[in-house]
């Protein structure tokens, strides 16, 4: 069953989003402040006896969208990638993508990236940092066949949209990336391993059962990205990471991405990166255009009844709701379905092929509901 606690859950930019309770509609991730505990979905003051933990006030976790306005007409010299210094073909293969200025932290990243440096990116995610470690990695590539690169990420999705990124970058150069995912059958991705490869993407426990197969030898690996280092250090990949770490290529170039900055990841950044440049880009946690709210479900009141009434609502027209267990996410998306409700859910008891399509399904608009929990939120 889904709980009642404020939870993470971003929000699709312009369109409202469910959480994985009606308590809250959407929120940032960093809402609920460090050490404090959440609350039951109401503002009350606890009674005599009951729950003693520290008191929130509600209004902290309510946002009401600012409207857009016109923004004055300034003239504002932008970096183009067709001014930066990589391979003329990489050029046009970005161009194709559609895409004429780097972003910012891209902009701010590759040149440093290119001229060989460790970089820790912070950026949320949405801002362009696969592309800012993407691109001057394949040009690095380009320019020395002999390199190789190990993307290092928490989930089986950020992989495949990785590998995605990858190939649309690199169409006609003729280079290759391998996914090495845990979900999936490992069989298939020791074949691709066996032959010409540029790049491996991969999840930390299914790079060291590759490892342990020695079927991937990491020194061989000159670069190393580790990204949503964040996250990967959340669902208790440290040791992983370090053990990853140890056994690639030195010298090497190594490039961390990371949401936050936290003290576990300055202890990784100082144990395994050299002199690297910082760079921040960082938002407000929660946009301006975002309405972030939460409903207070009364004594008496049912959850699921009050869920029903705020999807029933015409103007949620693709909404993520995101619950604490595999076992609440399963059980609520089958709920909604049988509410009439186009509802899948995503979580780590399915399949990796099983999540891939739930993950279509509500890209295409086959289904106006994904129900996930919070690990396979992003």
């Amino acid at each position: 069953m889904y709980n009642n606690k404020p939870r993470r859950g971003p929000a699709s930019a312009g369109r409202p989003s469910a959480s994985g309770r009606p308590a809250q509609s959407s929120r940032s991730r960093s809402a609920r402040p460090a050490g404090q505990k959440s609350f039951g979905g109401g503002s009350r003051t606890p009674k005599k006896g009951g729950f003693k933990g520290a008191y929130i006030d509600p209004k902290m976790f309510i946002n009401k969208a600012v409207p857009a306005q016109p923004e004055a007409e300034v003239h504002v010299v932008k970096t183009l990638f067709a001014d930066l210094a990589i391979n003329d073909q990489l050029k046009q293969a970005i161009l194709k993508r559609g895409y004429a200025h780097p972003t910012d932290i891209q902009a701010k990243t590759i040149p440093h990236i290119l001229e060989g440096k460790d970089v820790i990116g912070l950026a949320n995610t949405g801002t362009g940092k696969t592309g800012a470690f993407l691109i001057p990695m394949i040009n690095k590539i380009m320019q020395d066949p002999r390199q190789k690169l190990l993307v290092v990420v928490p989930t089986h999705e950020l992989a495949i949209q990785i590998q995605e990124e990858f190939i649309a970058f690199t169409q006609g150069l003729r280079l290759q990336a391998v996914v090495a995912v845990g979900g999936a059958n490992i069989h298939p991705q020791i074949q691709r391993l066996r032959t010409r490869h540029n790049v491996v993407v991969g999840t930390p426990g299914r790079l060291k059962d590759l490892i342990n197969r020695k079927d991937l030898r990491l020194e061989t690996f000159t670069n190393v990205v580790l990204d949503e280092a964040d996250r990967m250090l959340d669902m208790g990949f440290i040791a992983d990471i370090k053990l990853l770490m140890s056994l690639l290529s030195s010298p090497r170039q190594t490039l961390l991405f990371s949401a936050t900055l936290s003290k576990e990841i300055e202890v990784l950044a100082h144990q395994f990166l050299t002199d690297p440049v910082r760079v921040s880009i960082k938002s407000r946690e929660t946009s301006a255009q975002v309405d972030q709210d939460i409903v207070h479900v009364g004594s008496g009141e049912n959850k699921i009844e009050v869920l029903q009434k705020l999807l029933a609502q015409s103007h949620f027209k693709k909404i993520l709701i995101f619950t604490r267990t595999k076992r609440g996410a399963e059980k609520l998306s089958n709920t909604l379905f049988k509410m009439g409700f186009k509802a899948e859910s995503i979580h780590g008891d399915k399949s990796h092929y099983q999540r891939q399509k739930s993950l279509q399904l509500f890209k295409n608009n086959r289904i106006e509901i994904l129900v996930a929990t919070d690990v396979s939120s992003r």
